[in-house]
Parts: structure tokens; sequence; C-alpha cells
């Protein structure tokens, strides 16, 4: 069943699978703020700290990062997508009992404060479909001003995990990582990596990213957080398909990129 509802104070969408899986995502900033696969297991980090009253950027699930991440570039860090309203263009369910809904973003829904710093025309369109143990999140971005620009974008995904520090990553270059203190790398992006967090695993598949960065703040970071609990560190790590540094979109082109996540048995 698909359902409109509130994560705090944020207009939300839910959507569900045939076989129970669902997902809930907040107008502002199109973000994924839960993902429960077929066995009703939340497999997402949301911070117990984070405001869901738009006022500042969500803290957890899956924030959208367009057109600048982090601070490489002169605009909004992390971009405008993330604190702005998107509009739900279309929800549904398919015959084979799959659940999807597809959110827009356009230079018109960002704030005027923000768009001064990145004054393009542009039209982004994210779509979440659900499938028992997996969620798709196709990302597609057009340009559609008269003149080229550059972008850079991810999807930040925060993993629920058993403990950040019992948890490792595979099928990166280097091999396989055991999880320790703070942690910000950049690897180029394979097209499949495996996270084993403590209890299970998930496959995260990528298409038309060019990097995966790989965080976590570690005790003190989270301690410097104000939307982060202090022990909070511990149940997440953020690993993100990207293009971190801004690549041209020529007038009328777009680009897609596609990011996928399986709950492995």
């Amino acid at each position: 069943m698909n359902e409109m509802l509130a994560v705090g104070e944020l207009p939300a969408v839910r959507i569900a699978s045939a076989d129970g899986a669902e997902a809930t995502i907040a107008l502002y900033g199109a973000h994924l703020v839960s993902w429960k696969s077929a066995d009703g297991k939340e497999r997402l980090f949301m911070s117990r700290q984070s405001p869901l009253d738009g006022s500042a950027a969500i803290r957890g699930g899956v924030p959208v990062i367009f057109p600048q991440f982090s601070t490489r570039g002169t605009g909004q860090r992390h971009g405008v997508a993330r604190l702005s309203t998107w509009t739900l263009a279309a929800i549904g369910s398919a015959d084979n009992g799959d659940a999807w809904a597809e959110f827009a973003l356009t230079e018109a829904n960002v704030p005027p404060a923000l768009a001064q710093g990145w004054p393009h025309k542009f039209a982004l369109l994210l779509r979440f479909t659900l499938r028992g143990n997996a969620i798709e999140m196709r990302f597609n971005v057009r340009n559609t001003d008269t003149e080229d620009w550059d972008f850079a974008c991810a999807l930040h995904t925060y993993y629920a995990v058993k403990a950040f520090t019992e948890s490792a990553l595979e099928g990166l270059p280097d091999g396989r990582i055991a999880f320790g203190p703070k942690l910000d790398n950049i690897y180029a992006a394979p097209p499949e990596l495996t996270l084993h967090t403590g209890a299970n695993g998930l496959r995260l598949q990528q298409q038309g990213f060019t990097e995966f960065v790989v965080w976590n703040p570690g005790a003190e970071g989270a301690a410097a957080l104000a939307d982060m609990a202090d022990e909070e560190w511990q149940q997440f790590v953020c690993i993100e398909p990207a293009r971190v540094d801004k690549k041209a979109l020529a007038a009328g082109a777009e680009w897609t990129g596609l990011h996928t996540i399986t709950a492995i048995p």
C-alpha cells in the first residue's frame, strides 16, 4: 500500500511492495529516511537528533547531493537538492508486486537564497523502486538551460550496522576493508561492493557514478556534530556512489546514475 504521511514535520510518502518491504521518502530533499526489506529489518541509519522540520539537512537515510560535493566548489556545501522540497511526480505498483515513486526538482523549487549560488536551469528526477530485498534509486539529471554547466552528485547512503568497528567492505581496489576509527576515503567505483554489517550483508551496485565515498566521523567527529548523538558513530557507515568532481553537462543533455541495494539472505 502506498500512502502519504509525515516524518516529524515533513510531508512524506511511504511505498510498500507486495511481499512486505517498505520505503519512506520525505519530500524535503526527496530524502529516503527508511528502507525495510521484506523481512521487516530497517537497513538505514537515522540520527535521533536530526532535525525533521526543514530547518536543516536531514542526518541519515539517503541525502541527495547536487550540484556540488562537499566543499569542492564555491556554492552551497553538498548542493541545493537536499535543502529543497521536491514534487511527487508519480507513484504506483507493478503487476509483479514492486512499488515505486518518482520525485522531481527544478530550479523553480530551490529556495531563492540557495539559488543565487547556482543560477542554472535544470530538472532532476529520482525514482525509488522497491522489490522485496532490494531498493533501486535511479537519479536523472537534465540540463534544461541554454548553456552548458558543471555538476557533481552523490546518493549519500547511511547504512545501519551492528557496530561500525565490526563491519567490513569488500570489492574495492584495496581489497577487504575492516572499519576502525574515523574514516573519509574516496575510491574509484567498481560496479559492485559487499558490505558486511556485523549481522548480515548488503550488495551495493552502481552504474554511471565514478567514485564510492566511504565515511564515518568516529567518536571525536560525532561529538562535534549537533545533529548526531555522541555514541551514534558506531551505528552506521556511509558508502555513497558519487561523482565528486564537477563534470560538464551540455545544454539539453542528461545523465543518469543507478544505485541498487540488495539485502543478502
